[in-house]
C-alpha cells in the first residue's frame, strides 16, 4: 500500500483545492467574473465569513484574481486567474464523475 506523505502530489492538490467550497467557487468563477454577493447567492449554504476566507486562500494561492474598483460604494470582482484555469480539467472531471454517479444511483433506486 502506498504511503501518503504530506508532500505527495495528491495531498498538495487537496491542500489547495480541497474542502467543500473551493471547487464550487472555482467552478462558478470559470463561468464568469463575479462580485462577492453574486458568489454568495450562487453557493447555497456558505456563510459570508467562509466565502471570504476561501476567496482569500484561493487568491493567495494564485488561483483567483481580485479586482477592486475605486468607487463608492466599493466594488470588488473575482475571476479565475490564468494559473487557476489549469484546475479546470480537474473540475470538469469531477463534474463528469458527479453526473455518472448521480445517474447510476438514480437507476438503482428505481
Amino acid at each position: 500500500m502506498k504511503e501518503c506523505s504530506s508532500n505527495s502530489p495528491v495531498n498538495i492538490t487537496l491542500k489547495v483545492l480541497g474542502g467543500k467550497w473551493k471547487p464550487l467557487i472555482m467552478w462558478f468563477l470559470n463561468e464568469r467574473t463575479m462580485r462577492f454577493s453574486e458568489l454568495h447567492k450562487e453557493i447555497s449554504g456558505i456563510t459570508q465569513k467562509m466565502l471570504t476566507q476561501q476567496l482569500r486562500q484561493l487568491e493567495n494561492d494564485g488561483l483567483v484574481d481580485r479586482k477592486v474598483y475605486n468607487e463608492i460604494p466599493p466594488k470588488v470582482e473575482y475571476s479565475i486567474s490564468e494559473y487557476g484555469q489549469t484546475t479546470l480539467p480537474i473540475l470538469k472531471t469531477m463534474a463528469e464523475w458527479g453526473i455518472i454517479h448521480s445517474i447510476s444511483h438514480s437507476i438503482k433506486e428505481v
